[in-house]
């Protein structure tokens, strides 16, 4: 089980707030991370072995910084971009939740959004597991052909989320906010990532709210074909039935054959397939 102190909160002002991608967001042309740390904190993040996770000395989900004057600055990024003739596509957010707890009373996440109504990406990529992303139905409605919303379900059982991520969202609340998505009219996907073990009644659950799913694992998703979740021993949170079955370079293949059960096969998307932008 995870333990977390308090969490330790700092305000900063970067000079931009875009970053060029590359790797595994290779057809991005930019990530945005409306914090960074990410006090969900859970246990797999491949963040916690990435330069961000490390060099900080600090334990991951113990501290955020808060971005300072985002709006004005995603604006006159996004304009400088497109007078140069760029095409704008956005990942939000690669190392970070842009809808974690402190986002109820900063809104920095928010005020990125209305800077980019106010000067449109060509396409924008969200990616969540908190139900507050509903907030911004408003503002989603007004960039719905250049965006996707992305909610993480991994798994439906509640012991399993409380083991792996127990400061995350609970798994019903995730799909709620899903159907409330869907009910207004915005593209939306759900992304058992990584797959955690789940019960044969989770692909028609999913199967109710959704029509596009993603799936990937520790090997597939990590961006070091399992190398960093193996320095973070996620194998032990497992037992001994739940490793033999559910942890594995081939773990994406049986939660793909459950879920072909109530899915088309145009349906399911793998790894980072499922991620791409659309414009």
């Amino acid at each position: 089980m995870l333990y977390i102190n308090k969490i330790n909160i700092d305000y900063k002002n970067p000079k931009k707030i875009l970053t060029p991608t590359s790797g595994f967001l290779y057809e991005y042309s930019h990530s945005l991370n409306p914090y960074s740390g990410c006090s969900f904190a859970c246990s797999y993040c491949y963040v916690r072995q990435s330069p961000i996770g490390l060099f900080r000395k600090q334990e991951w989900g113990t501290w955020i910084d808060v971005k300072q004057e985002v709006k004005g600055k995603i604006v006159k990024e996004i304009r400088n971009l497109k007078k140069r003739n760029k095409q704008v596509t956005i990942f939000m957010s690669s190392s970070t939740d842009p809808y974690q707890p402190i986002e109820y009373k900063e809104k920095i996440t928010r005020f990125l959004l209305e800077g980019m109504i106010e000067m449109p990406p060509d396409f924008l990529f969200v990616q969540t597991r908190s139900p507050l992303v509903t907030r911004d139905i408003d503002l989603f409605v007004q960039l719905k052909d250049k965006l996707r919303i992305s909610m993480t379900v991994e798994t439906d059982d509640e012991f399993i989320r409380r083991k792996f991520s127990p400061y995350a969202p609970p798994i019903q609340a995730r799909i709620k906010a899903v159907s409330q998505l869907r009910e207004n009219h915005l593209p939306v996907q759900i992304a058992v990532a990584p797959v955690l073990p789940f019960s044969s009644m989770f692909p028609e659950v999913l199967s109710k709210v959704v029509d596009r799913i993603v799936i990937d694992d520790f090997y597939t998703g990590d961006g070091s074909k399992g190398k960093r979740t193996k320095k973070l021993k996620i194998n032990e949170f497992y037992d001994d039935e739940e490793i033999e079955m559910w942890y594995g370079e081939n773990t994406h293949l049986l939660a793909l054959q459950k879920l072909k059960e109530h899915f088309t096969t145009d349906q399911l998307l793998i790894s980072q397939e499922g991620f791409k932008p659309y414009y």
